[in-house]
C-alpha cells in the first residue's frame, strides 16, 4: 500500500529497490514520476499507483483526470474484497479531496465510497486503519463533527500503532493535535504536532514535513513559532510550492509568482 511506512515500503534499509525509488520520489512531491515506475497490471501495483496520484491531487490541486484513470484501472483489476475495498477507500479520498479543495462537491460520493470500503475490508486488516483515518477527515472537514472525527482518528491511531504504520501515525498524531488545538489544549496539541514532525523527519517524508512544521508553529509561542514557519516556508519553496493550500500562509509572494 502506498500510504504505509513499514518494512518493505521503501522507507527502511534492505527494502525492494523499486519501492525505495517510489518512496523517494513520493516524499519529494514527484507523485507522477513515482506512479510511472509501477506496472498497473497487478492489483497491488495498480492500487499503489492510484494512491500516489490521489495524494498528488490533494497536495497540488492538479492531476484529477490522471487519478481518476488510475482508480478505474485499480478497480478493474481488483480480485479480492480487500482489494476492492482498498480501491473504494482511494475513491473516497479522491472525492473528499475534490470537495475539500472546492473543485467539485463530491461529498456524497466520498461517504458512499468509504462506506463501501468499510463493508469490504476485513476487520483488523491493516487497510482498516487508513479507512478509519479517512472517515475521520470526512467527519471533521465535511460533516463538521469533531467528536466523530476524534473517535475515528483514535481508531486509526490504534490500528496504525498495532501495524507499526509510522506514516499513518504521523497523520493521526497531527489531526488529533489539531482537534486539541481547536479546544485550547495547547500542551496536548504541541505534543501531537511534535510527534508528527519527528516521524516525518525520521522517514524523510519531505513534502509532509511542510504541513507538520506549520501545524506545530500554530501551537508554539514566539520566537519558536516564527522559526518553524520560516523553515516550513523554505521547504515549501524548495518543493515548488506544495502543498498548495499552505501558499498564502507560508509564502504569499511565491503564491502569485
Amino acid at each position: 500500500m502506498a500510504h504505509s511506512a513499514m518494512s518493505g515500503s521503501g522507507t527502511t534499509a534492505g527494502d525492494d529497490p523499486l519501492q525505495t525509488a517510489v518512496w523517494r520520489l513520493r516524499s519529494r512531491a514527484c507523485w507522477a514520476d513515482a506512479a510511472a515506475l509501477l506496472d498497473p497490471r497487478t492489483a497491488g501495483a495498480a492500487l499503489q499507483r492510484a494512491s500516489l496520484l490521489v495524494e498528488g491531487c490533494l497536495y497540488t490541486e492538479q492531476g484529477w483526470a490522471e487519478a481518476e484513470d488510475a482508480l478505474r484501472t485499480a478497480e478493474a483489476v481488483a480480485q479480492s474484497d480487500d482489494e476492492r475495498g482498498a480501491a473504494a477507500c482511494e475513491r473516497g479520498q479522491l472525492a473528499y479531496a475534490a470537495t475539500l479543495l472546492g473543485v467539485r462537491d463530491r461529498a456524497d460520493e466520498a461517504r458512499a465510497a468509504l462506506s463501501r470500503a468499510a463493508a469490504l475490508i476485513t476487520p483488523g486488516a491493516p487497510a482498516r486503519a487508513l479507512l478509519d483515518f479517512r472517515r475521520g477527515l470526512v467527519a471533521q472537514n465535511l460533516a463538521h463533527s469533531p467528536e466523530s472525527a476524534r473517535a475515528a482518528y483514535r481508531r486509526a491511531h490504534a490500528g496504525a500503532t498495532a501495524n507499526n504504520d509510522l506514516l499513518l501515525l504521523s497523520f493521526t498524531w497531527r489531526h488529533l493535535a489539531g482537534l486539541a488545538l481547536q479546544e485550547g489544549e495547547l500542551a496536548e496539541a504541541r505534543h501531537g504536532f511534535a510527534e508528527s514532525l519527528r516521524i516525518r523527519e525520521e522517514l524523510g517524508f519531505l513534502v509532509g514535513t511542510v504541513p507538520a512544521l506549520a501545524s506545530l508553529a500554530d501551537a508554539e509561542t514566539e520566537p519558536e513559532a516564527s522559526r518553524l514557519r520560516a523553515e516550513a516556508g523554505r521547504l515549501f519553496r524548495l518543493l515548488g510550492g506544495v502543498p498548495t493550500w499552505l501558499a498564502q500562509q507560508l509564502d504569499p509572494p511565491a503564491a502569485t509568482a
